[in-house]
């Protein structure tokens, strides 16, 4: 039996609504897989405002969902990691942002591990009259319609999915999806060319116990170009060293460090034969638009959780009994990632076959029109 004080709140008019926030404070793979609840969302409140609140990390997806309308950017003090301190007055003027939204619900979209209690009290601050959240625990007021956790082994697209169900928002599917901008495209072509089919390697995570070793990706990225595949190499700005030792000596490899934004990241992912990569925000762009890869999944968290969908996809990982860890830094030697660079680069290779031939590489990526 559920505790009493679950979903005690009345029916939620959701076609009335006019204004609605969704929060998901996260890195750019958690809100594309917060993609379907969105749309899920936006069907159950066609005539609504659907804004988003997002980490600085993870804002630029919203220019990839349509369903969004405007993003209100934040480093949040209850994702905070590390033992600086955050002001009071960061919280106070995330109160104020919220309430000048006039949002009318809030929906607080969180993995297994998180916690959606302070940030329903902010909206509670704030005045947001409803306010949706999923939780282990009870924790009083800050939510007016309180979803007890399904099983943590769910998907995080089933569990927001989940979540949206306890409260009469019906899914409309579980595949992610991404909408590239024309003149992300455009951007990307010009960096890339149009010199026949490319495997992309993002090297990069958002911390170093996930990432696969960069020595081992340029061994890759050399069986790649030997296939014939021609390779590009990805990252941002902080990550131009990873990205440089990832490329190798391979001849003719492009090097893009820092030079992509997320919507010409989309475009690149979007036309390429394979993308291969860490378990990152580069699985989830490949897994909504339906490009095969192949994703180096450490042991910090679990797979199921995260495995991409609705697309053809080899994880690879090595099991271990530490896994799954959470942590930020492995203290020992990566063993989960102990991933022979000759398997990865056979495992992209059958992928790459197994897609459409295309005449440009460019051809998956519809334009709006």
């Amino acid at each position: 039996m559920e505790h009493p004080a679950a979903l005690a709140g009345p029916p939620i008019g959701w076609r009335d609504l006019d204004r609605v926030l969704v929060v998901r404070p996260d890195n750019l793979g958690d809100v594309l897989m917060a993609g379907p609840a969105l749309r899920a969302l936006r069907h159950a409140a066609p005539g609504a405002r659907l804004d988003l609140l997002a980490a600085p990390a993870g804002a630029a997806a919203a220019l990839l969902l349509p369903e969004i309308d405007a993003v209100l950017t934040c480093s949040v003090s209850w994702q905070e990691a590390g033992s600086r301190d955050v002001p009071v007055a960061a919280d106070l003027d995330l109160v104020d942002r919220i309430g000048h939204g006039g949002y009318q619900a809030v929906v607080i979209l969180t993995s297994f591990s998180q916690s959606p209690w302070p940030a329903g009290y902010l909206c509670r601050l704030a005045g947001v009259p409803v306010r949706v959240g999923m939780s282990k625990e009870f924790g009083g007021a800050g939510l007016t319609h309180w979803v007890p956790s399904p099983p943590d082994e769910l998907h995080q697209v089933d569990r927001s999915l989940h979540l949206l169900e306890r409260v009469a928002v019906p899914p409309f599917g579980g595949r992610l999806h991404a909408r590239v901008p024309p003149g992300a495209v455009r951007a990307a072509r010009v960096l890339l060319g149009d010199r026949g089919p490319y495997a992309l390697i993002l090297p990069g995570a958002s911390c170093p116990a996930r990432r696969y070793p960069a020595g081992r990706f340029a061994r890759v990225a050399g069986r790649l170009a030997s296939s014939g595949l021609r390779v590009v190499v990805a990252g941002t700005a902080k990550e131009a060293p990873v990205v440089a030792e990832a490329a190798g000596d391979v001849p003719g490899a492009v090097i893009l460090a820092g030079e992509l934004d997320v919507p010409a990241l989309a475009a690149t992912v979007a036309g390429a034969r394979v993308v291969v990569c860490n378990n990152s925000g580069g699985a989830h762009l490949a897994a909504a638009l339906g490009t095969p890869v192949v994703v180096l999944f450490a042991g910090t968290e679990q797979v199921g959780q995260y495995l991409p969908r609705f697309v053809p996809a080899s994880v690879l990982t090595v099991p271990t009994g530490c896994a799954p860890c959470r942590q930020f830094t492995c203290p020992y030697a990566l063993e989960c990632l102990d991933l022979p660079p000759e398997r990865v680069a056979a495992e992209a290779v059958r992928l790459a076959a197994r897609g459409p031939v295309r005449t440009s590489a460019w051809s998956s990526v519809r334009e709006p029109g």
